[in-house]
């Protein structure tokens, strides 16, 4: 059973790491190497010339740095109102909380692509497309009714005396949530953060809708139309689809283990 299990989980990893190992090593591959009839998991080349073209004859810096611009202030948007709502909703008793809360996950009933001409209209009178904040926006939207709901068996699992004796103490509402209550559930914050975050990141429906000029693409439709710039050049479709992986690894190697922590503990709770 145990062999069994062990190989079951060595080809889910062999699965899931084996594209990324590809990705990445054929971005270092001779053109000749990458368009070969005989794929090579090893490189038997070395060249940097194909990251060399996607950074000198290519806007794709501009597409990195607007995606780290909107996909961080979103995260930290996120964070700022799921973190208060979701105490209102689970640890607070007011009229009607039970609708609003799921009137909020009423959200992911309907696929997002149907509000899609409904907002570009909105956004337009409003002046936001083509705008990064109007990106902030709708990736806020979509990324915090599940934020919420993510965060509740967080607060769930918090027992009631710690707030009773704040309260006791003379501590007000914001003071037992930002003293007392966020740090007991730094977890589930990580958890929304890297949630919100990564949803931003690769977000392209609403994206290529809403941004026109060049300037402010992300790197999802950016990197479209790089490759139909070229026509497909292989060898800077994998360079640049390395680097767009590359923030999320960063993000996963300083608080992933918070984000695996989260998701077990939110689950046990």
């Amino acid at each position: 059973m145990n062999i069994l299990l062990a190989l079951s989980l060595a080809f889910l990893c062999l699965l899931i790491l084996l594209p990324f190992w590809w990705v990445v090593s054929s971005s270092f591959k001779e053109p000749q190497e990458i368009i070969s009839r005989s794929p090579t998991m090893v490189p038997h080349s070395f060249t940097l010339q194909h990251f060399q073209k996607l950074l000198s004859s290519s806007a794709y810096p501009t597409y990195m740095l607007n995606s780290l611009i909107v996909s961080t202030i979103s995260a930290i948007i996120t964070l700022m109102l799921a973190v208060p709502a979701a105490y209102a909703f689970f640890r607070m008793h007011f009229p009607g909380r039970e609708v609003m809360y799921r009137t909020i996950l009423l959200a992911y009933a309907f696929p997002s692509i149907v509000v899609l001409i409904p907002l570009f209209g909105m956004f337009v009178k409003l002046g936001l497309v083509d705008t990064l904040t109007g990106l902030v926006i709708i990736n806020v939207t979509f990324a915090l009714p599940f934020s919420i709901w993510m965060l509740r068996s967080f607060f769930a699992g918090l027992p009631k005396e710690i707030e009773e004796a704040a309260v006791m103490d003379g501590a007000s509402t914001l003071v037992i949530l930002r003293r007392v209550m966020i740090p007991l559930i730094t977890p589930g914050i990580a958890s929304v953060g890297i949630f919100a975050f990564i949803l931003s990141w690769t977000e392209y429906v609403f994206t290529s809708v809403l941004i026109v000029s060049d300037a402010k693409r992300t790197v999802p439709v950016g990197f479209s139309g790089i490759i139909g710039q070229y026509q497909i050049d292989w060898g800077m479709l994998l360079a640049g689809a390395s680097f767009a992986v590359l923030p999320v690894i960063i993000l996963f190697s300083l608080v992933g283990r918070w984000f695996v922590g989260g998701l077990t503990e939110g689950a046990v709770k």
